[in-house]
Order: C-alpha cells, then structure tokens, then sequence
C-alpha cells in the first residue's frame, strides 16, 4: 500500500484539537467523525465511500495510521445519533454536548474562511456526513521518513 496513493485525512485545523483526535484514532477510541457535507460540496469532492482508505496526518503533516471507511451517512444535524456521538471519541456523553462542541467549532472562524461566509451557522437541517472506520494500519514516523537502509534521505 503506498500511501502516496491514497488520500488525507486531516481532522480538524492543525494544533491541540488535531492532536487530541488523531491520539484518539490512534488509541482506537475514535472510530467516527462528523463533517459538513457542505464542505464536500464547495471543494467539488466526492463524499468518502465505504471501503476507501486514508491516510491520517498529524498536525506537523506527518502520516501516522491508514484508515478505512465503514460506514457512511448523510443525516440531518437534529438526526446525529448518541452512538455516533459517543463513537467520536471526544469524551461527550450526551448528543446535545456533541453537538454544542461541534457547532463551535463550525461556527469558528477558521471553519467559516474554509467555507468563504464570514457568517456561516449550523442548524437542525444541515446535512452532516456522519463516518464510521477502522485503523488498518499504524505507520511509525521513522520508517516513513527514512530509506530502505534505514538512513533518514539527505542526512548524516
């Protein structure tokens, strides 16, 4: 499998709410994410399909684990389900905290430049694209930044 070859998968913006994600992913306590199908639908990209694989990055953009998609719903936001919230892996343990810590962060700015409307907001029927998948893979940093000998390229 090279990883070249698939796509990425970045979870929120790089930084701490990155880092905590993906250490979820990789503990395999997260096993379901939640995006805007809106955001699919300005980029002009497809809506993940079941059986895809992933590449997970971190926030310095490092592959860390292959993901493959299980499931894969288009819900209403009032429809998102307490095992699909629970499944996220953020600690909520209610569908109303999900979603209050969900509508914050679309509701930020980074998410509404991402979107180009400076006054973007979320409510009942906002089509949401709830995914469920599995870790196939670990990728250890060290084997994917170095050569076949094991020497990291251009270093010493």
């Amino acid at each position: 499998m090279d990883l070249d070859d698939l796509p990425r998968a970045e979870f929120a913006f790089p930084g701490p709410l990155r880092d905590r994600l993906v250490a979820a992913i990789l503990a395999g306590t997260k096993t379901s994410t939640s995006s805007l199908v809106l955001g699919y639908e300005r980029e002009g990209e497809p809506l993940p399909r079941v059986g895809q694989r992933s590449v997970v990055v971190d926030s310095a953009d490092r592959p860390v684990a292959v993901i493959e998609t299980t499931e894969v719903r288009v819900l209403r936001l009032a429809d998102v389900d307490l095992q699909h919230a629970l499944d996220e892996g953020e600690g909520d343990e209610s569908v109303a905290g999900w979603r209050a810590g969900h509508e914050a962060f679309w509701h930020s700015p980074e998410v509404r430049d991402e979107l180009g409307d400076p006054d973007f907001t979320v409510d009942d029927d906002t089509l949401v694209l709830a995914e469920r998948f599995r870790v196939v893979r670990h990728i250890d940093a060290e084997r994917v930044h170095s050569g076949p000998d094991g020497a990291t390229p251009g270093g010493s």
